[in-house]
């Protein structure tokens, strides 16, 4: 199974890739490839037969080549709730959670994740085309690079007053001292119930799911079981780290995956697909409703409670 991933140093997708640095893949039987594609390539890599699935931060950006989920399924939820943070630089004066604070700053965000980001200023209240200033970093795109350790060098530097990422991304300005949350959606802060926009999980297409079924399938028991295990044993992220991670990540995944660690289920209920598939069509996404079936994978759903 080919799987194209955008980021491969990422706390979001971590338990696809603990799955298969820990060799829970091979231990069902199926032989995992993860390749690192650029930006949102992973849906033009699934859409074009490059790859048979992705790992995504954000599940709706299967939408972006796959027009009311025509085509495609979510397999299996690899982290539940939106998973961006917005973090600023440590010497803000604002309250945490106060979005009238950013305005007439400067801050960064991923194309796809920039969604949900531009929904939440506007439900705080903010307009993000005229408040504030949202930039591209020269560079942020490149194949190799992981977003919100980029835009960590970036605040460093003072080029940027936040940005909007993963907890990683987070955490490496925090250890840097530069930088603090200002706004952490899955656990609250999120003004316009944000948290609810997405989550992280495998997408594979109807094709391969029909073509290659028991692939599928071992593939969402390893990662429910990795799931698992880190949810046990946090610190087998250290293992993981060390293995696919620069230095300066390796020694902060085990303690975000502690944190992290009741985000990883691997359900994704009606409620979670009717609230994801809202927000999808409030941004332009999603042309109106549509099925259950017709966003998840059915036959994976027995394998989430396995």
């Amino acid at each position: 199974m080919r799987i194209a991933a955008v980021d491969l140093v990422s706390n979001t997708c971590f338990p696809a890739l603990a799955a298969y640095e820990l060799g829970y893949f091979k231990a069902e039987g199926v032989d995992v490839e993860i390749e690192l594609v650029s930006a949102i390539g992973s849906t033009k890599a699934l859409r074009n037969g490059e790859a048979d699935a992705m790992i995504a931060g954000s599940v709706f950006d299967a939408l972006t080549e796959f027009k009311d989920w025509q085509g495609a399924k979510v397999c299996v939820a690899l982290s539940q709730g939106t998973p961006w943070l917005l973090t600023v630089r440590a010497d803000l004066p604002a309250s945490r959670g106060d979005v009238q604070a950013l305005r007439g700053m400067t801050f960064t965000a991923a194309e796809g994740p920039d969604l949900a980001f531009k929904q939440m200023l506007r439900s705080g209240g903010l307009d993000p085309e005229n408040d504030l200033n949202i930039i591209d970093l020269p560079g942020a795109k490149d194949r190799d690079v992981s977003f919100g350790v980029f835009a960590a060098e970036a605040l460093t530097e003072g080029k940027i007053d936040g940005y909007w990422s993963n907890a990683m991304g987070a955490e490496t300005a925090i250890s840097r001292g530069v930088g603090k949350i200002h706004v952490d959606v899955r656990r609250g802060d999120d003004p316009g119930d944000v948290r609810f926009a997405t989550c992280a999980g495998l997408v594979s297409t109807d094709e391969y799911i029909a073509r290659e079924p028991e692939s599928v399938d071992a593939a969402v028991r390893a990662i429910v079981k990795v799931q698992k295990a880190l949810q046990a044993h946090p610190t087998l992220a250290r293992k993981v780290g060390e293995g696919l991670f620069p230095p300066e990540a390796a020694s902060l995944i085990a303690t975000i995956v502690e944190r992290d660690a009741p985000f990883y289920d691997p359900a994704m209920p009606k409620e979670t697909v009717s609230r994801m598939n809202a927000f999808a069509q409030s941004v332009g996404q999603l042309s109106g409703p549509v099925p259950y079936e017709q966003v998840i994978a059915a036959r994976c759903v027995k394998l989430w409670t396995e």
